[in-house]
């Protein structure tokens, strides 16, 4: 199990100095397989004809041998409909000859019909059941392939309208659900994904402190002596995947979001696209709104030590898959470029004693961002 526990370390001026400039970050990417052939929605029919996955790995594999990713991309799925058993070999095969590899096989639990009235937090014990099997199913398959955490994104459970609602029971099926699941299968962390609304008008876990809250909620009914010995050693097994663009639908800002995940020792990966702030969910590339939004939060990435891949969780349909990856992995990695390229003795100095340095912050993003900052007049 990877060990993300530094991410809660608390460092005084000079301990947070020597870490930035001890260390680069430096993006490692993955993206889902679902995006590769966006498909119809309830406004406009497909613009690309539907490719398998076997086309779908294809096209990774073609994009590796062009040089637009490297051989430590990751790839994502959902069990069953885009990894299975029947099918598990062609990923294994990718790994073989490219070097990318799936890192996380994600349970299905949204889209089918049986899920009308949601998976895990279900009030019908047979449904229920059901997406306690293939969540364990799902978490099996992590097992074997030896991947770092499972995602689990609960996007039809929830609820429109609020009155007569049963919210302890939505919370409680939900919770108890995927901790059976865990025990199950101990030793797989879960990375839940929350999002304010879409599909439902309301989600069982909206926003950064409801998954906070959801991950603390499961750890204390896990049961298996082997999960129950991780979580003494101090490891996390419940973390979150935020996603940019569900964040920024809550109204939440992104460097705090991220770095009250990162407190808790609980990043286990993160979702990367382009949001206004509220609206529908858009999947836009990265970089094309909120550039201030992604600077503040990579930088919060290089202060608590984040080292998980960066997914790619966009949905372009009017743009082909290689350009909008190599569009969202370049403005990332400029991010990281500015982030790396900080004066940090000028940032740490007026971190640690605002009101000795006012205006000094910005000043060191705004010569950050102008390469060297030679037509900038010194603030007085």
């Amino acid at each position: 199990m990877k060990d993300i526990r530094s991410q809660s370390i608390v460092r005084d001026r000079e301990e947070m100095l020597g870490h930035l400039k001890g260390t680069s970050l430096e993006p490692r990417y993955s993206a889902g397989v679902w995006y590769f052939y966006p498909g119809a929605s309830r406004f406009h029919d497909a613009y690309i004809d539907k490719g398998s996955i076997e086309d779908t790995l294809n096209k990774i594999a073609w994009m590796r041998d062009e040089g637009l990713i490297d051989g430590g991309f990751g790839v994502e799925a959902h069990y069953p409909n885009e990894v299975n058993m029947d099918n598990l070999h062609l990923y294994k095969a990718l790994e073989k000859e490219t070097g990318v590899r799936l890192i996380t096989a994600i349970p299905f639990l949204f889209y089918d019909r049986r899920y009308e009235f949601g998976s895990l937090s279900n009030p019908d014990e047979a449904v229920w059941r059901h997406a306690i099997e293939r969540t364990t199913e799902a978490l099996r398959l992590n097992k074997e392939l030896g991947t770092e955490f499972a995602v689990v994104w609960p996007g039809i459970d929830g609820y429109e309208n609020p009155f007569g609602h049963d919210f302890y029971g939505m919370w409680n099926r939900f919770e108890k659900g995927l901790a059976e699941a865990m025990d199950e299968v101990p030793g797989v962390r879960v990375a839940l994904e929350p999002k304010p609304y879409e599909p439902r008008g309301n989600n069982v876990y909206r926003n950064t402190a409801n998954g906070l809250l959801m991950a603390r909620d499961v750890e204390a009914l896990l049961s298996a002596p082997q999960n129950k010995k991780t979580l003494s050693d101090g490891h996390a097994l419940v973390g979150l995947n935020p996603e940019v663009g569900h964040v920024l639908m809550g109204h939440e800002e992104l460097a705090y979001a991220f770095a009250s995940v990162l407190r808790e020792g609980r990043l286990m990966h993160s979702h990367w696209n382009s949001q206004p702030l509220g609206n529908y969910d858009q999947d836009l590339d990265v970089g094309v709104l909120g550039f201030d939004q992604m600077l503040a939060a990579l930088l919060v990435f290089k202060m608590h030590g984040y080292a998980g891949y960066y997914g790619l969780d966009i949905n372009l349909v009017r743009l082909p898959v290689d350009r909008a990856l190599v569009l969202s992995m370049n403005a990332l990695n400029w991010g990281a470029e500015v982030v790396n390229s900080l004066d940090y003795d000028a940032l740490v100095e007026a971190m640690y004693d605002p009101a000795g340095n006012r205006g000094v912050v910005e000043d060191v993003l705004l010569r950050a961002l102008s390469r060297g900052g030679s037509s900038l007049k010194p603030i007085p």
